[in-house]
């Protein structure tokens, strides 16, 4: 389970295989279903193969105010540069969800860092971090890998926007994880960006766009 050609083989399907199959049949609507699988096998191999448990995967102690005080404050610029870029993009989109679905804006803050947030990471981050060090080390190489096959997989939703952000947050994640290990760090700090991202109108680029 861990020659060096059985993870090359896996990574060609895991990580692009199977997003581009998605792509090439604009199946983005089957897109929690593609992620859970893949995030279970992701478990189960670190589980059984790596035999990592879920506190050490999760490692809760990396959640503290001097790792939370620079995500915060970059996550704020962040936003703001969202907001900036949806009113020179698609101005009509900035804060629409409170005008059009405001009853699904507690379901966002709730359900996205557990349904989607939580498997992404789990994926991208601890996952691939221990699974593909072999083929890409650890350091420099590793984070942009991990951030070039975050974005590469949303290309899934087939509009500019999606894999553009993906790509940014990917590496912000990735810096995050690479210092801290911490699954559950990562896993706020992705939930931040999306609920941002949602409440501020780039949430369309992520579930509507040209997936269809």
């Amino acid at each position: 389970m861990k020659h060096k050609n059985l993870l090359i083989v896996e990574f060609i399907l895991l990580c692009l295989v199977i997003p581009g199959v998605i792509m090439a049949n604009k199946w983005a609507m089957y897109m929690f279903l593609f992620l859970w699988s893949v995030a279970l096998y992701s478990y189960f191999v670190l589980r059984i193969v790596y035999q990592k448990p879920i506190k050490a995967m999760w490692n809760a102690k990396e959640v503290n105010r001097i790792n939370l005080t620079p995500i915060v404050i970059r996550w704020v610029i962040a936003s703001i540069a969202m907001i900036a870029f949806t009113l020179l993009y698609d101005p009509q989109k900035l804060f629409g969800i409170f005008y059009d679905y405001p009853h699904l804006i507690p379901v966002i803050f709730v359900f996205y860092p557990l349904f989607s947030a939580l498997p992404q990471e789990l994926i991208f981050c601890s996952f691939f971090f221990v699974r593909y060090q072999p083929l890409f080390g650890w350091g420099k190489r590793m984070l942009v890998a991990s951030a070039v096959v975050f974005a590469y997989a949303h290309l899934l939703y087939i509009n500019p926007v999606a894999p553009t952000l993906s790509l940014l947050g990917g590496l912000i994640f990735a810096s995050t994880y690479l210092k801290t290990q911490s699954l559950a760090l990562v896993t706020i700090e992705h939930g931040l960006y999306g609920n941002s991202l949602f409440l501020i109108g780039l949430g369309y680029y992520f579930y509507g766009g040209n997936v269809t």
